[in-house]
């Protein structure tokens, strides 16, 4: 703008400062992309100031003796990506957290020792093991069961304010063979603090070639929507929705010092098997 005719101030001509104090009301895209403006532009969204507007205000909880900076020696940036590139697990081990890196939204994977598994066929009902593919020492491999339903859960104070998430649950199956995990009977569930936000209907093992098997899944239909299938990931594992909670339920949640809880359910009652758990892990929409 110019004043009494003078020469027109431009925003790249604002003080550090100034620049830093907007450019951290925006999100780590819009730095990155805000970077390439100017130098001076350069110079405030490399900065700390912003970086650390960026990072959680847990990090620190959750960093166990923290991450190198980057090269360029901005070290909040440097911890910020770090925090993307890989899961890092938590001071106590309970889980492993990440970022996602445009929005810098928490991400979080529970391992399978973390979960609520059935027992009630008896100790032998799960086997623990290393899996080469898993982030994590063990996973969990159903060996027998007729009841199974499996839960996880995380405080809502956890999650990331104002920020939509999903569950998934994270799984393979072992080698020798599967067995009761193909049928449409599958039911998974979100609550918060008590209260379902979200139910559908899933199969872990869609089996096409059998066409009966194939007419109940696409008429077995809990609350709204069809049968949810299962994704293969890149890491090797597959995952299936379990289903998501709105940003508004989980911020009640948080005030209250509820817990999200993810749960998967088989609802028949017969023989299981096969069935390899890596966790559970909730990240945003």
């Amino acid at each position: 703008m110019a004043k009494g005719g003078g020469e027109e101030t431009r925003v790249g001509d604002l003080p550090e400062a100034c620049l830093e104090v907007v450019i951290a009301l925006t999100s780590p895209r819009d730095a990155c992309r805000l970077a390439a403006v100017s130098p001076s532009f350069r110079a405030a969204a490399e900065s700390d100031a912003v970086w650390g507007r960026f990072l959680p205000s847990d990090h620190c909880a959750v960093l166990p003796g923290g991450l190198a900076p980057a090269p360029d020696g901005k070290k909040k940036k440097g911890v910020y990506l770090g925090l993307c590139d890989k899961p890092v697990p938590v001071v106590d081990g309970s889980m492993m957290v990440w970022l996602e890196k445009e929005s810098g939204a928490k991400c979080f994977a529970l391992p399978a020792r973390k979960l609520s598994l059935p027992w009630e066929d008896g100790e032998q009902s799960w086997r623990w093991t290393p899996h080469p593919l898993s982030r994590f020492a063990e996973v969990a491999q159903l060996v027998d069961c007729t009841c199974l339903d499996i839960y996880g859960r995380l405080p809502a104070s956890a999650l990331t304010p104002a920020t939509s998430y999903a569950a998934y649950l994270v799984f393979a199956m072992a080698a020798e063979g599967h067995r009761g995990l193909t049928f449409p009977d599958q039911e998974s569930t979100v609550s918060v603090g008590g209260r379902v936000v979200a139910r559908h209907a899933v199969c872990l093992r869609p089996d096409d070639d059998d066409g009966e098997a194939r007419k109940l899944r696409e008429a077995f239909v809990v609350g709204a929507g069809p049968v949810r299938r299962p994704a293969r990931r890149d890491d090797g594992w597959w995952e299936v929705e379990i289903g998501r909670v709105a940003a508004g339920e989980a911020a009640s949640g948080a005030g209250a010092g509820e817990d999200v809880v993810a749960s998967f359910e088989v609802l028949g009652w017969y023989p299981k098997r096969g069935l390899v758990v890596e966790g559970m892990e909730f990240r945003p929409v």
